[in-house]
C-alpha cells in the first residue's frame, strides 16, 4: 500500500469519525502529496497555431504523466507538512494564539501517526 492509499484511508476513518482535525490535516498531505507529482510546466507539449485556446491536436497529445514519488520521497513530503505546522504553532505561541498553535500541533500528531503507521505497514509487505 502507498502512502497515497494509507492516508486516504485514514481520511476515509477520519470523516466516519467526523474528526474535523484530522481531515484537515489528512486533506491538505493528499495535497501536498499530489503538487509533489506535478510535472514541470516545461516538460507540457508545445501548443500548436489553429487549434482553441493554443492546446494540442489529437486526442490525448497534451497529457503528461505525472512523477512518481518513492515511498521516501512521499515520506519526505509528509515530514516537511509535519515540521511546516509545528513551526508553524511555535509562531502562534508567540503570539499569544494558543488555540491554533493546539490545532497545529494536533494536526501534526496527526500526520506523525500516520507517518508510523505506514511505514510499519511498509516494512511489514514484502519486497
Amino acid at each position: 500500500m502507498t502512502l497515497t492509499h494509507h492516508l486516504r484511508a485514514a481520511l476515509t476513518a477520519a470523516m466516519k469519525a467526523r474528526d474535523p482535525v484530522a481531515m484537515r490535516a489528512l486533506r491538505s498531505a493528499l495535497g501536498a502529496l499530489d503538487n509533489a507529482q506535478a510535472v514541470e510546466l516545461s516538460h507540457a507539449p508545445t501548443s500548436q497555431p489553429g487549434v482553441i485556446a493554443g492546446g494540442v491536436a489529437g486526442l490525448g497529445t497534451g497529457d503528461v504523466a505525472r512523477k512518481q514519488l518513492s515511498f521516501e520521497e512521499q515520506l519526505a513530503v509528509l515530514h516537511a507538512e509535519i515540521a511546516e505546522r509545528r513551526a508553524l504553532a511555535d509562531r502562534y505561541d508567540g503570539l499569544g494564539q494558543l488555540e491554533e498553535a493546539s490545532r497545529l500541533r494536533a494536526e501534526a500528531a496527526v500526520l506523525e501517526s500516520a507517518s508510523q503507521s505506514a511505514r510499519r505497514s511498509s516494512s511489514d509487505s514484502p519486497p
